[in-house]
């Protein structure tokens, strides 16, 4: 039987801790915190030189055209996105990727390396030879989880603990698995980090799909029963496959640690020395981020003196301090961070606060991204709203009008295509339109360079909800 990978990757989370970079609509899996390249890139790109199947990414409705975006711009883009209608943790998604993979496929069950597109590692070359050493035992239907040798106590992450090897002691790369403990507190994470028997639970796994689904069947019948009625009538839209949404809302919530890693009598461990961070905190990205000689982080336009060991964020403008030290300071459009390092845990509390208050600073940028592109909310008043709209070349806004408002739109680069009733019209820079009230009109790129343009809506409503469409090319009617 022919084995190959098929690289789960994991796209779900909010990543509340690194706010106001990471948001509910972008979570910091779709950013570029290191490299030019987002998290979601850099967990696909570091599987060059592992002979594998294009990833299937699972994420949620929200964050859809995003992936296919990122996904599109390695050419990994092959129908391979699987929608969750809401989060159920990891048991539930891995179930689904198992289950599209052995799906209409004669004598194959693939080996499954499921891994999070929220990590970063360091070392791509040890993270691939993790998995050449993990290959064989996946094959032999061991399920296994990659453990992070650990570089300090760390109270932040769960750990595992090794048994027996599965080779002679001075050859072996392989342990079963003793058993998985919760988050420690300082005293015991620096017995097990001296112990030598401990890891860090990285949440990576490398098994066939089959072998999953088994253990899963075993174990947890009542998920796997409503994955695969999920899973029995599914809709494929555009690059992704929607799934049954009643039945996934009645599976169990619960990781793949309590429902199957913990239970199974074919868990095993092998170390992964590379460099791994799950990036949880600002604080966890100064660690990894390169430093000048002061011990501080810059990026984008940023001054820094007498400052030290501090990460300085700046989006849009320029940031300045002086005599710090210790300090996140992050910048973005409509939000401004001041931390200090060793407290950064508590941004979270931050975001509730946002939540509570019925604010939107934690839910969106003021930058949007769309599938046909991306706007930026430049200005706002009581009767009016001022944005900057970019449109990717070939791409066009769905056919659509408004109740509650009028719209102006003034072309600053490319050109547009406008559809205003029944006329058709090209306008080049610094040619504008009016849009009235109530007339169905259309946006649409036919060029070969972005199109921007401002547009000035005026109106007693102005919120996005304010939108009726008759024609959507991304399916979103």
């Amino acid at each position: 039987m022919e084995i190959k990978i098929t690289p789960v990757v994991l796209a779900g989370g909010a990543g509340s801790r690194l706010w106001p970079l990471s948001r509910v609509l972008y979570p910091k899996q779709f950013l570029c915190l290191s490299g030019e390249l987002t998290m979601l890139q850099s967990t696909i790109s570091r599987l060059n030189g592992v002979e594998c199947d294009n990833p299937v990414v699972i994420c949620n409705e929200e964050h859809r055209f995003i992936v296919a975006e990122q996904l599109r711009q390695l050419e990994k883009l092959t129908q391979n996105i699987i929608l969750e209608p809401v989060g159920k943790n990891t048991a539930p998604a891995i179930a689904l990727a198992a289950l599209s993979a052995t799906r209409d496929k004669q004598n194959t069950d693939p080996l499954m390396l499921v891994l999070a597109a929220d990590h970063f590692i360091k070392n791509d070359e040890a993270f691939r030879d993790a998995v050449f050493k993990a290959i064989p035992y996946a094959n032999e239907g061991k399920l296994v989880t990659f453990g992070i040798v650990p570089l300090q106590p760390e109270t932040g992450y769960g750990y595992i603990r090794r048994g027996n090897p599965l080779k002679s002691v001075n050859t072996c790369w392989c342990f079963d698995v003793a058993e998985f403990v919760e988050k420690p507190d300082l005293n015991t994470a620096k017995a097990y980090v001296s112990s030598g028997e401990y890891y860090w639970n990285s949440g990576m796994f490398l098994f066939r799909a089959g072998r999953y689904l088994e253990e899963l069947k075993k174990f947890r019948p009542d998920i796997l029963d409503a994955c695969e009625k999920a899973m029995a009538n599914i809709d494929p839209d555009l690059d992704f496959v929607r799934i049954d949404e009643a039945a996934f809302l009645a599976c169990p919530d619960e990781s793949i640690d309590y429902a199957v890693m913990e239970k199974t009598a074919d868990a095993v461990v092998v170390p992964m020395d590379a460099g791994w961070s799950d990036v949880g905190s600002w604080s966890s990205l100064w660690d990894i981020s390169p430093k000048n000689q002061q011990g501080n982080v810059h990026h984008g336009d940023v001054i820094s003196h007498d400052t030290e060991n501090s990460y300085i964020y700046a989006e849009s403008g320029l940031v300045t301090t002086v005599g710090v030290k210790d300090l996140i300071v992050v910048q973005t459009k409509d939000a401004v961070l001041v931390a200090d390092r060793n407290c950064v845990q508590d941004v979270k509390k931050i975001v509730e606060e946002l939540k509570a208050s019925g604010r939107h600073e934690h839910h969106n940028h003021r930058e949007v991204y769309r599938p046909w592109g991306k706007y930026d909310s430049i200005d706002e008043g009581e009767r009016y709203q001022v944005k900057r709209i970019t449109v990717k070349p070939g791409e066009g806004l769905s056919l659509q009008m408004h109740h509650h408002r009028a719209e102006h739109w003034i072309v600053v680069a490319g050109t547009a295509k406008v559809t205003l009733g029944e006329e058709t019209k090209l306008l080049g820079e610094n040619e504008s339109i009016y849009i009235p009230l109530g007339v169905t009109h259309c946006l649409e790129n036919p060029g070969k360079i972005p199109l921007d343009l401002i547009e000035v809506r005026s109106g007693t409503y102005l919120e996005e909800d304010d939108i009726v469409r008759f024609e959507d090319r991304y399916g979103r009617i």
